[in-house]
């Protein structure tokens, strides 16, 4: 079994390492509840929309696009965390409505366009330019698709600053507010449909409780 290494500044190596040293499941399989109340309003054709997932990791979010109707690609860096979504798409029945590639998204990304181009805390410790994986993503919404960007805004007190658990991270946790100023999309191209916060409570293993700050925006092109 591989072993995970918190400190690796290569994306595949550290990806890969942390779901291979875990032999079962790192996530849930549940899709992100932010995801799922950002995409209700969003009607899919089952015959023709199509769905990008960007750092799907085991698909909980690829699986349940694709049994909403969307035909989905979900894209990793880690094969290990690709093969475990195939293995359950297959387990879902969804195989035929899903497909997915590797890719460390700071050097290749899908081909194609999309209706819904989706990217859930896309945080790496991992060197990672987000700001432009995420216009790129821009770039990949088909006229009259949306994307959906998911995000850490901050974290509980108890567990500190990002730097203390990781020396030299360089993780940014922008508001949406910041990260719509930071992607600086034409406005007469894209229009706001949903931006807010979002607050989640963690209890830790010594009864405390701490809260987590997630940040929300969608962004519809006309």
């Amino acid at each position: 079994m591989s072993r995970f290494d918190p400190t690796a500044r290569d994306a595949e190596e550290l990806w890969e390492g942390m779901y291979a040293a875990h032999g079962g499941h790192v996530w849930t399989g549940r899709p992100n509840a932010a995801l799922v109340e950002a995409t209700a309003d969003l009607t899919p054709d089952t015959t023709t929309s199509t769905a990008l997932d960007l750092g799907c990791g085991e698909g909980g979010d690829v699986l349940f696009l694709a049994s909403r109707g969307w035909h989905v690609t979900g894209v990793d860096v880690s094969g290990t965390a690709l093969d475990r979504a195939r293995a359950h798409a297959a387990e879902a029945g969804v195989a035929d409505r899903t497909r997915f590639e590797r890719h460390d998204l700071g050097v290749s990304f899908p081909d194609g366009t999309f209706d819904l181009v989706t990217a859930s805390f896309l945080h790496s410790y991992a060197f990672l330019d987000r700001a432009a994986v995420l216009r790129r993503a821009a770039e990949a919404v088909a006229p009259g698709g949306s994307l959906l960007v998911v995000g850490h805004v901050s974290r509980p007190e108890q567990l500190g600053p990002l730097g203390e658990d990781f020396p030299g991270a360089d993780v940014a946790l922008p508001d949406p507010d910041e990260l719509l100023a930071t992607l600086a999309l034409p406005s007469q191209d894209w229009t706001a449909a949903r931006k807010e916060l979002l607050e989640r409570t963690t209890t830790f293993e010594d009864g405390t409780e701490g809260v987590w700050r997630d940040g929300v925006l969608r962004l519809d092109r006309r």
